[in-house]
């Protein structure tokens, strides 16, 4: 399983109004990205499907942290972008099967993700488009390379490029967070530790 993972002073920018105005807004901005990906990078490692999780990442603070929960780490060595550092990933991990995760899923749950995954396995590639159905969370690859299409319309991008549209019962697979409606959307579903305390003290509003 490959997880990417931005610099955390650069990601997620339109969720920098839950912090604007505070006299920490950096660091609170950087804690609420930290926190999106270590729940998403523990639900990953809890997954009884998945062998091993891979973070690609330049960011020390993520580093620490997703290896402190039992994710290995490589360095974005291409630096030129996501898909480029997930096919980086892929060849890093050197296994048969693959998958490519979104880092903000901090609703997301074991069985969730175990259940997408066996459903994948019946296909040479494979994709789960996110809540809107337009991006994608979750990208797979058995016996093939991955060819991650992963930005603006990914799901279209990833169909057109053969990969199969998977549905199932896992609303915390494809609730990704860019804003802050899709924050309260996760809390709603019950995100995972790490995102709901931060949250609490960042009172999102209503």
């Amino acid at each position: 399983m490959v997880i990417p993972a931005k610099r955390l002073a650069v990601a997620k920018t339109r969720l920098r109004p839950l912090t604007a105005g505070r006299v920490d807004g950096d660091t609170a901005h950087r804690g609420l990205v930290l926190a999106l990906l270590a729940d998403t990078v523990a639900a990953a490692v809890a997954c009884p499907v998945v062998d091993a999780v891979l973070v690609v990442t330049d960011d020390p603070a993520a580093a620490a942290v997703v290896r402190e929960l039992g994710a290995r780490t490589v360095a974005d060595e291409p630096d030129r972008g996501l898909n480029p550092a997930l096919e980086h990933g892929a060849r890093s991990a050197q296994g048969t099967a693959v998958a490519a995760l979104s880092s903000d899923l901090p609703a997301l749950r074991p069985e969730e993700l175990a259940a997408a995954l066996r459903a994948a396995g019946r296909v040479a590639r494979a994709f789960v488009a996110d809540a809107q159905g337009t991006g994608t969370t979750l990208l797979t690859a058995v016996g093939t390379d991955l060819l991650p299409r992963f930005g603006p319309g990914s799901a279209r991008a990833h169909r057109a490029g053969g990969a199969v549209a998977l549905s199932g019962t896992w609303p915390g697979l494809v609730r990704d967070v860019d804003t802050e409606a899709d924050l309260r959307a996760a809390l709603g579903l019950g995100a995972g530790p790490r995102t709901t305390a931060l949250t609490g003290r960042l009172h999102p509003s209503d």
